[in-house]
């Protein structure tokens, strides 16, 4: 008997199409592996975070040379959303400085940790929709719909740091700042919603990806204000010894925390919409 067959879940299934909802899509989140994949999405997902620091930063270095402030203004913004790593970067961002050869040199190891970590969340995704192997998208495929990928979710991140940067630097009323952080969330959704759609080979209509678009996004949110504390949790009883290896497990912890809501959301998707359990 699975743990959705206990007579007391079953009794809240029943009662209730949210709990059945939720029952299912936990149950379906178990059943196609989607932690081990969120696993494997966060760790190519973290070998990518370092060589796009040195990218950003040095093409931020090149571009706004003459514009200190607004420069140091967005590396904050972008640094601040990663906790932990981010922080020790803007206190010695130094640390993250190049020349054309490290942009170049990051850029290249950016876009292969890249390209890993979305052929695996297309995989992730497939797995979720329960897509036949031979009707998966093929290797060159697979690499096109990454590059993609990388496109759209880079381009709202330094898209979100730059209007961020640019808010402080401007000094917008409070009002502006709140609709700034809404509009982020409402980015983030959409952003969501567009990679469900387009990296899983199932065909998939907006309407459907929606709602798990829509929870994913306001969870992305929630991880983003209390990112530090949970992190912090993971490092709390480090020694200055393991200090840096604790950092290490604390990212990773974040980007995995990222994965399995983007994938819970997929999966959130798959069984909507909701009823009440029937036994028949």
């Amino acid at each position: 008997m699975t743990w959705t067959e206990h007579p007391t879940i079953l009794r809240a299934r029943r009662s209730s199409a949210t709990a059945n909802t939720l029952a299912r899509a936990i149950e379906h989140f178990r059943q196609h592996r989607t932690g081990r994949n969120a696993a494997l999405v966060a760790h190519y997902g973290f070998l990518s975070v370092f060589p796009l620091m040195l990218a950003f930063t040095t093409i931020l270095g090149l571009l706004l040379q003459n514009y200190p402030r607004l420069q140091e203004r967005i590396i904050d913004s972008a640094f601040g959303r990663i906790p932990i790593i981010g922080q020790q970067v803007q206190t010695a961002p130094e640390a993250l400085t190049g020349n054309w050869v490290v942009l170049i040199i990051g850029l290249l190891l950016a876009l292969w940790a890249g390209m890993r970590a979305f052929n695996m969340l297309q995989a992730a995704l497939d797995d979720v929709a329960e897509v036949p192997l031979d009707e998966r998208r093929n290797l060159l495929h697979t690499r096109l719909r990454s590059l993609l990928g990388i496109g759209l979710v880079g381009g709202a991140q330094i898209g979100a740091a730059v209007l961020t940067g640019f808010v402080g630097v401007t000094g917008l009323a409070v009002v502006h700042k709140v609709l700034l952080s809404v509009g982020a969330v409402v980015l983030n959704t959409a952003v969501i919603a567009a990679a469900y759609r387009w990296l899983c080979a199932a065909p998939l209509s907006w309407r459907r990806v929606a709602p798990g678009a829509i929870v994913a996004g306001f969870l992305f949110a929630g991880l983003q204000l209390v990112g530090t504390t949970v992190v912090g949790r993971a490092i709390a009883n480090a020694s200055p010894v393991y200090g840096t290896f604790a950092s290490v497990i604390g990212l990773i912890t974040w980007l995995s925390l990222h994965s399995m809501v983007a994938l819970l959301g997929a999966e959130l998707n798959g069984v909507l919409p909701a009823q009440r359990y029937n036994a028949s």
